[in-house]
């Protein structure tokens, strides 16, 4: 009888025996051939990066994949983002305030059934940042952002000015400009718009003025449609394409309550990660009623808010002295205007007006000369050439100290 072979000796032919049947074995298909790589990948964030708050995930198809594509979605650490059937192929995900390790994923659908698939790997903080309560995204002064309206004695919109029309003072200290964007640049646009349960007999109506606002925007503006009752909902995120904005406003549908404080956090801090002009369009018509915002959380968040807020309010809204005096004055921090109505007629000419606004908004920069972060409030003021104009531009910025920004998010 032949003795036993030894147990590294059986584990090396095992071993073996494995490689050799892998090697022998016949193809599997694969939907990712080797070449994939280079056709399909995760560009945003890039790999290693530590992320934190919203973040835009960006997948790249190659030339010679493009026209194969019909469907590209998105997960973080297994959850469902988003899915694009045409480019850019990109989605807002929140990645939470402090840095963490992320498994992002990107998979691309083609037209003969196969797909390809991209993956990146985020860095978590580090181990100081990691272990310190509180760690959150601090709010960056070193590039302050106005956008100005400016219109002539008979209150008509004044276009075609140049950076050395303007000037610009900040607590009456004179401030360089560093840069100025003026009309024909595309927009970030974000459309709050209240369906509570008191919405019912106006949503028609409201319906019919939000698409014609959105008919009106440019097709390389970048919309944002958000409906809150109860909760906030995203209904279009950052969309270009004019049919799926339209489609986007026919989800509007009247239950619950109003968290109109918690709808203000969220499209905050929605427009505080993009740079370039922008703009905040919401709609209520009734006082909040089941936010977990504060309204001190509203105006202090407000206070580095470098978006114009135009606030559109209805019904009650009209009626109510405290809600029509936080509209009115998120809007005049802002650089932005307050509408109260109490017909629905008169909404679409409302809408039509902040359109006309966006299509004559200058977008100045300076790099402040008080580069504290003391947290102290610095007054802004802007003064244009031409007798007769007036400038109208946010108030102010609260100049946090680095690492101090809690965003706060309902």
């Amino acid at each position: 009888m032949s003795a036993l072979p030894s147990p590294r000796a059986a584990t090396a032919a095992l071993g073996a025996a494995v490689a050799l049947a892998l090697f022998a074995a016949p193809a599997l298909r694969s939907d990712a051939p080797p070449s994939a790589a280079s056709d399909f990948r995760i560009v945003a964030p890039p790999p290693g990066e530590r992320v934190q708050g919203l973040v835009t995930v960006r997948a790249e198809v190659g030339p010679e994949l493009a026209s194969r594509v019909t469907r590209v979605s998105f997960r973080a650490d297994g959850d469902a983002l988003c899915a694009r059937e045409r480019p850019p192929y990109e989605c807002e995900w929140d990645a939470g305030g402090r840095a963490a390790v992320h498994v992002l994923r990107a998979v691309a659908e083609l037209s003969d059934g196969t797909r390809r698939i991209a993956t990146v790997r985020t860095a978590g903080a580090p181990r100081a940042a990691a272990d310190t309560p509180g760690f959150t995204i601090a709010a960056d002064v070193n590039v302050v952002q106005v956008i100005a309206i400016v219109t002539d004695g008979r209150g008509r919109f004044v276009s075609g000015l140049g950076e050395s029309d303007f000037r610009v003072f900040e607590d009456d200290a004179p401030q360089p400009v560093s840069h100025l964007i003026g009309e024909g640049t595309p927009r970030e646009v974000v459309v709050a718009v209240d369906m509570s349960s008191s919405m019912t007999d106006a949503m028609p109506q409201v319906r019919k003025a939000v698409r014609a606002f959105l008919g009106a925007l440019r097709p390389d503006d970048q919309l944002t449609l958000l409906a809150f009752n109860d909760n906030v909902f995203t209904l279009a995120r950052r969309e270009t394409d004019a049919g799926a904005r339209l489609r986007a406003v026919e989800r509007l549908a009247p239950w619950g309550g109003t968290a109109l404080y918690d709808v203000l956090m969220r499209a905050m801090d929605l427009l505080s990660h993009r740079k370039g002009r922008k703009v905040l369009v919401v709609f209520t018509d009734g006082e909040d009623q089941s936010s977990r915002s504060s309204l001190a959380d509203v105006e202090r968040r407000a206070e580095v808010n470098d978006a114009p807020i135009y606030m559109i309010g209805q019904g009650r809204a009209t009626t109510d002295g405290k809600l029509r005096d936080v509209l009115e004055k998120l809007a005049r921090m802002s650089g932005g205007r307050a509408f109260h109505t109490d017909r629905l007629d008169e909404l679409e000419p409302a809408f039509a007006q902040i359109v006309d606004e966006l299509d004559n908004q200058y977008l100045l920069g300076y790099v402040p000369s008080n580069a504290e972060r003391d947290g102290s409030w610095r007054r802004i003021r802007l003064e244009v050439e031409g007798s007769g104009r007036k400038v109208r531009a946010r108030q102010g910025y609260r100049a946090l100290p680095s690492g101090s920004l809690t965003e706060d998010r309902p």
